[in-house]
């Protein structure tokens, strides 16, 4: 189920600490916990001993859990201190000499290649970030870019240089390369601020050379003065806030009042949380599923500039980057409270070798001084009663830091049984450099933006966060039902003229689903287990509550970004479950045509 929220952007301007280390005993082994160093040195060993060493050099672009069976996962958790662990297997996927990509299982167990496939269709990896850093480093030793640069009267040893992926808009072409554009930090570290307008340097990724390059336009280069965002020194001791960490943590399993998840980390979707359940009146002894496995499974950030340096701007941040690879450690007692408990990550990098992220993930209990519920009586006769039972939570966070956004993910857990999904944007903006210095030199939308300094633009754009949500309630066997409220006129006689009713809906086929709930209006989305009832027979459901931003895209579906991100057109989706479904743009993104997405998986 992929419930996509979306972000309207305007300008976001925004110790006490313990690290805990997964026990590692035996029987605290989940199937789905993450890839420990261990073994994706062993993901790298195997393939450099096998006969793909001919193919040489190898990079690898993600080491990961190749998801078991989810039977067999569900088997083992039902009973876990007598069924068999499902084989544990490692997915690689790596490139070979000859622009070859080939997806690799190994069996961890038996140290040997499960298989091995080269990826016949469109679309590539991730990106390294080896090789996005080398990437934005060419254009420095370039002459006709050092040329540019000094033209502009600038510094060279104060330029910086990302990169972006181009997408696909219509070409045969299917090699990989970026675009490299560069800023100018003097000044100022806020070098997103200051962008070097009109120059372009295009890279083959795999031949690691320029190949292409355009210095179309000069235009004035937008002021350092009033754009360092960082603060002067200050003291970080931290007042004890008076709380604790409550919480369990059994290898990669948390529990807390009466809620038990597993926590594991993904290089491409980051956090993930799977096997949630929960227990009724805390007392853990009777536990109810509820997800399965619950992460982001793409970030679409498309920009609205029509423009030589811009029209390509349509990142998909989770596909083509890896949200995993960019997580910030967290720093404690300020992206975490005093009483969080820190956990780390690990990757593998273009190597193959193990790589760490410290505290990439920390835990802790939050108290706002909100209302779980309360209650005052004054019915009885001679007293008032007033029961208060505050909001006590469970966070788990990550922050990844995507070029110049950084993106807080929570996934906040509470007593009631639900579970709360938010995101927070902060970070940078992403501005272009513009002749204009005031609003009223410009013309209707041809800024495509809104200028907010003297010679600097903010670009319209949009940010589609999709969520993957496998729902378990109460057990696997699952519907989707919408509810609306229809009005409908009195019958009988009463002086009432009308009521309303609810009206449910269950859904039999995917494409049904976005038909449903397009004609729909405000409805009530409810994951039914349809063979579970509560003791006055209602089925036994979760809800689904969209909050905040829940817009669809507005780019035409010729539109070549939208073709990659037809998803983005409906605001929730139900499938079947299909273990290989878990990517909403596709397990290939980078210069992917829209033929593997939650779009067409829903037409077949």
């Amino acid at each position: 189920m992929y419930p996509t929220f979306k972000i309207l952007l305007l300008l976001l301007l925004l110790l006490l600490s313990h690290s805990i280390t997964p026990t590692s005993a035996a029987h605290h082994r989940h199937p789905l916990d993450p890839l420990t160093p261990s073994e994706i040195s062993t993901v790298q060993r195997v393939i450099d001993n096998s006969s793909l060493a001919s193919l040489k050099p190898l990079t690898f672009h993600y080491v990961g859990l190749d998801d078991p069976d989810k039977p067999a996962v569900l088997a083992w958790f039902s009973n876990p201190t007598s069924a068999p662990l499902p084989p544990r297997r490692a997915l690689a996927i790596i490139r070979a000499h000859r622009r070859q990509t080939r997806e690799v299982v190994v069996d961890l167990a038996r140290g040997t290649i499960a298989r091995d496939r080269v990826r016949r269709g469109h679309g590539h990896p991730l990106l390294t970030l080896e090789e996005q850093s080398a990437a934005c480093a060419l254009p420095l030793k370039y002459g006709p870019f050092i040329a540019s640069v000094r033209a502009r009267g600038l510094k060279m040893e104060h330029v910086v240089c990302e990169d972006f992926l181009v997408g696909w808009f219509g070409e045969a072409e299917e090699r990989r390369s970026a675009k490299i554009l560069c800023y100018y930090a003097e000044g100022t570290v806020n070098f997103y601020m200051r962008p070097i307008e009109g120059v372009t340097v295009v890279v083959d990724l795999d031949e690691m050379k320029i190949t292409g390059y355009l210095d179309r336009v000069v235009v004035p280069m937008p002021k350092a003065g009033g754009t360092d965002y960082r603060t002067m020194k200050q003291n970080t001791k931290e007042k004890d806030s008076g709380l604790r960490k409550r919480f369990i943590v059994e290898g990669h399993m948390i529990r807390w009042d009466n809620w038990a998840f597993h926590l594991a980390f993904d290089a491409r979707a980051g956090l993930v949380i799977s096997h949630a359940s929960v227990s009724e009146h805390g007392t853990g002894l009777h536990r109810r599923p509820v997800m399965y496995r619950g992460f982001i499974s793409e970030l679409f950030v498309p920009y609205m500039d029509t423009a030589e340096e811009w029209y390509y701007r349509t990142f998909f941040d989770e596909g083509e980057y890896g949200i995993g690879l960019f997580a910030s450690p967290l720093v404690p007692a300020k992206d975490c409270p005093a009483n969080a408990g820190f956990f780390d990550g690990y990757y593998a990098g273009q190597s193959g070798q193990p790589v760490k992220v410290e505290r990439v993930f920390c835990v802790f209990e939050r108290y706002a001084g909100d209302v779980s519920w309360r209650h005052t009586e004054t019915g009885i006769p001679n007293r008032v009663i007033t029961e208060v039972q505050p909001e006590v939570t469970l966070v788990v966070r990550m922050v990844t830091t995507v070029g110049n956004y950084d993106y807080i993910i929570d996934w906040e857990f509470k007593h009631s049984g639900s579970i709360k999904v938010k995101v927070g944007l902060t970070g940078i903006l992403e501005v272009k450099a513009t002749p204009y210095t005031h609003a009223d030199q410009t013309i209707g939308d041809d800024i495509h933006g809104t200028l907010l300094a003297e010679n600097t633009i903010g670009v319209y754009h949009d940010h589609f966060i999709t969520y993957h949500l496998d729902l378990d309630v109460d057990g696997p066997e699952n519907s989707f039902v919408v509810s609306k409220m229809e009005t409908v006129r009195a019958a009988r006689a009463s002086p009432r003229k009308s009521y309303w009713t609810v009206v449910r809906e269950t859904v039999k086929t995917e494409l049904d689903t976005t038909v449903s709930l397009g004609r729909a209006g405000p409805a009530d989305l409810v994951v039914v287990n349809p063979n579970k009832r509560t003791a006055v027979g209602n089925h036994v459901g979760y809800r689904l509550i969209p909050e905040g931003g829940t817009g669809t895209s507005l780019l035409t579906d010729d539109d070549y970004p939208q073709i990659r991100a037809a998803y983005s057109k409906n605001r929730v989706w139900v499938t079947a479950y299909n273990a290989s479904e878990k990517w909403a743009a596709g397990l290939y993104v980078d210069r992917s045509r829209g033929d593997d997405n939650l779009a067409v998986w829903s037409l077949r």
